[in-house]
């Protein structure tokens, strides 16, 4: 059993990490946060195995607590660390700012250089990074970073303010930079204890802007309009961050209901890259479809009930049943160049999915109406 130490547990990076060090096999987790002493910290040092050193201010009352949350503290976990000839190698987090000359930014760098000296004095490895603004689950608004203000502000219906929306932020994920933390906690042994500046790799350069626009846009997913694009990996990463900052009572949303007499349809999602999803209720009896396609391709899947998929190829004429139901479920490919329908042929409702490849465009729809049967089946 590996005893790891994590400070400032209870921050943004220090919560992530710790859920993801509890997930680990032969780890015991050793926090130190806000509500813990220093002799409950010297204690922690000495039975550490690795420490990650995510304790720091950035936001205080009076400048002063700059150097005393991040380089008076960093100096007496180096204190403890040698006391009790640890040999834990230490990662710290630390900011792209403390290449700034603020106070913030020096504080920072005294704590590095801190840590470097006692990794020379020791042989110890320690690991100093230089964090980007960092965005995530369980960030705090109007705290950690324009991203956690913004997700708050656009789930809760309040406005964003962008000063200078050509601005340009560089961003890092919190779930990578967990990564990157397990990854050299598992290599522990490999470190060399002569290198000490470290990078993360993934990291996301953007204007607040295009920040902006892209919440924006999530948000109105939620109101039928398309999902951005999640092939780009930061809208990806931007997209489930945003979603955590939701209220539970807002986890769920009415669905917008196309109701005539053949049943109810509604859009589940769309995208400019992957099409739409639409699900249908049928009464018994009703037929749907009967149109074609040139080009556009669909997937048809009941779920509940029994149909009759029919197919006529438009150049022979050759028809093609394929009977499906909710008991036995198939997905069904309708290529281009049949025209198609589906009935329902069963005694109760039936439940569809469909999934077409591209958005409905009723200025270019692809769609054209040609009955499969003379009765219009």
């Amino acid at each position: 059993m590996k005893s790891i130490l994590v400070t400032g547990s209870e921050g943004f990076l220090g919560r992530n990490l710790c859920v993801a060090l509890c997930r680990c096999d032969g780890i015991k987790v050793l926090r130190f946060d806000l509500q813990n002493t220093l002799k409950e910290l010297e204690q922690q040092v000495a039975q550490a195995d690795f420490i990650f050193h995510l304790a720091g201010v950035n936001r205080p009352k009076d400048e002063k607590e700059f150097s005393e949350g991040n380089t008076d503290l960093t100096r007496l976990l180096c204190g403890f660390a040698g006391k009790h000839n640890s040999r834990a190698p230490v990662l710290f987090s630390s900011s792209t700012q403390a290449e700034s000359q603020n106070a913030y930014g020096r504080s920072k760098r005294a704590a590095e250089d801190a840590l470097i000296d006692y990794s020379r004095q020791s042989g110890v490895p320690v690991l100093v990074y230089r964090f980007p603004n960092l965005f995530g689950k369980w960030s705090r608004p109007n705290y950690n970073s324009a991203v956690s203000t913004f997700c708050y502000n656009v789930t809760h219906d309040l406005p964003i303010q962008v000063n200078d929306p050509a601005h340009t932020v560089t961003f890092a994920y919190v779930d990578d930079v967990v990564d990157e933390c397990l990854k050299q906690m598992r290599r522990s042994g490999e470190i060399d204890a002569k290198q000490y500046r470290y990078e993360v790799t993934e990291t996301y350069s953007v204007s607040l802007g295009r920040l902006a626009g892209l919440l924006k846009a999530f948000r109105t997913v939620r109101e039928g309009g398309p999902m951005p694009d999640l092939s780009d990996p930061f809208t990806k990463k931007l997209y489930a961050t945003f979603l955590s900052y939701y209220d539970t009572a807002a986890f769920a949303y009415p669905a917008k209901m196309n109701t005539d007499n053949r049943g109810w349809l509604f859009e589940l999602i769309k995208s400019e890259q992957f099409g739409q999803i639409f699900v249908s209720q049928t009464h018994p009896g009703i037929t749907r479809g009967n149109h074609g396609h040139n080009t556009k391709v669909e997937k048809f899947c009941v779920i509940q009930g029994r149909g009759a998929i029919r197919f006529r190829h438009v150049m022979t004429n050759e028809i093609f049943i394929c009977e499906v139901s909710g008991e036995n479920i198939q997905i069904v490919d309708i290529p281009p160049g049949y025209t198609h329908s589906i009935e329902n042929v069963g005694g109760t409702e039936m439940i569809t999915l469909f999934w077409a490849n591209e958005i409905f465009n009723p200025v270019k729809p692809d769609t054209y109406y040609a009955p499969v049967l003379e009765d219009g089946r």
